[in-house]
């Protein structure tokens, strides 16, 4: 039977209803997948890290070199890190005025439900920081949740203002900072010591589980650094442009601004590109100098714009003619996002350390690459699977009952359609 050609008047299959535009519940194919693709980003990033402790150190992984590594590394820093996350913050801001909506329509109290889901995430962030990964995302959510929640009253406008000034204020002290090691001459060497630490570390991670969480716990000092002063101005100007998108509902009817979805792929893929080619050549190429100074500060500015062109294209993507092809394959790993955050963890540590196959060290990064590929692809085959039988991931199951303080529904009544 041939396909119902599509007139003029009818509406793409993935178009939004008038109720979901006003946002009275329903949910968005949209969101769901923007959400998977950027689950698949932050894999691609936390595993380099899992499967070597010497990246970020500007030092090569003894054996893992080559040119085949090192281009797999340079692909890695320029088109994934620092730009996924926060991808992931913006959604996290959006969502966040879906629950107040979804507080109101059921006569609730948001501030005690959402403090509780902040209080869930953190104490599952910290348990994953210091077992599986120290590189937690969770924690810093728990955390920025708070100001953003007392944030949450203010107009789209004045969100939108200080979503600029947080990176700008921020690019500006990593400017200051780059001038002064530059004046003092210091920087460009990376200390002996860092070697004898990755050696250390590496080791460690391969022993017992004793071992690889006593590994964690060193590592997390350097780790909640990493947060504070890089990615925590970052995730918060990404949660109020997700709180100014959301009191605007703007994921609800993008394909209503196509000229805007290609303003934001055109700065992107060039102003947002050249800082993450920048970044990318500072953080492989000179480690520890000014220059990579001066290039975190550029990053802090360009790597929204690169993420804001690939929220673009997956959008456009949505409501193209491949719009249900990408539903399918986005969308159920993003409507699990929580239980398949923590689960790539699992899985990676049960590869990479002394809890399993203890292989850190011993993937080249092209083979790390194909496993988070192929890992991704398995979570998203699972997560429609589990999805056409329940409600709810498994942790996005526990995370409801203690935000709400109510059993959820386990399973659902029959197949639950990916589509807004």
């Amino acid at each position: 039977m041939s396909a119902r050609p599509r007139t003029k008047n009818t509406p793409h299959p993935l178009t939004p209803t008038e109720e979901q535009r006003q946002g009275r519940g329903a949910r968005l194919a949209q969101v769901d997948a923007l959400r998977g693709f950027a689950l698949l980003g932050i894999l691609m990033v936390n595993i380099t890290y899992m499967a070597s402790a010497y990246h970020g150190t500007g030092l090569e992984d003894p054996g893992l070199g080559g040119p085949l590594s090192e281009g797999v590394r340079w692909l890695v820093a320029v088109l994934f890190e620092t730009k996924f996350f926060l991808l992931f913050s913006f959604l996290f801001g959006y969502s966040f005025t879906l629950q107040i909506d979804s507080a109101e329509r059921r006569g609730a109290r948001f501030t005690p439900r959402f403090l509780r889901r902040l209080t869930g995430l953190f104490v599952l962030g910290g348990i994953h920081a210091v077992v599986l990964f120290p590189g937690d995302i969770l924690t810093l959510y728990a955390a920025l949740g708070l100001i953003l929640l007392a944030l949450r009253r203010i107009p789209p406008r004045t969100a939108i203002r200080i979503a600029i000034a947080l990176p700008a204020v921020t690019a500006v002290g990593y400017a200051l900072l780059a001038l002064a090691v530059a004046h003092a001459g210091g920087g460009g060497a990376i200390p002996s010591s860092e070697a004898l630490a990755a050696a250390e570390a590496t080791e460690a991670l391969r022993g017992g589980p004793a071992s690889v969480i006593g590994a964690h716990l060193q590592q997390l000092p350097d780790v909640v650094v990493l947060l504070v002063f890089f990615q925590a101005p970052s995730a918060l100007a990404a949660f109020l442009v997700g709180l100014a998108a959301g009191r605007r509902r703007a994921l609800a009817d993008t394909y209503r601004h196509p000229r805007l979805l290609r303003r934001l792929q055109w700065a992107g893929f060039t102003a947002g590109l050249l800082g993450a080619v920048v970044y990318a050549d500072a953080s492989l190429n000179h480690p520890e100098s000014a220059y990579q100074l001066f290039a975190l500060g550029l990053d802090v500015i360009t790597a929204p714009l690169l993420a804001a062109a690939y929220a673009a294209t997956v959008l456009r993507l949505v409501h193209g003619r491949c719009g249900r092809a990408v539903v399918t394959a986005l969308a159920p790993a993003g409507r699990m996002s929580l239980t398949n955050y923590l689960g790539q963890s699992l899985v990676c540590a049960l590869l990479f350390t002394g809890f399993g196959a203890a292989l850190i060290g011993r993937v080249p990064p092209i083979g790390v690459a194909a496993i988070a590929l192929t890992l991704f692809t398995a979570q998203t085959v699972a997560s429609r699977w589990w999805l056409t039988h329940h409600a709810y991931g498994p942790l996005e199951y526990l995370l409801r009952a203690w935000t709400t303080l109510s059993i959820p529904p386990w399973r659902t009544r029959g197949t639950r359609s990916l589509q807004p």
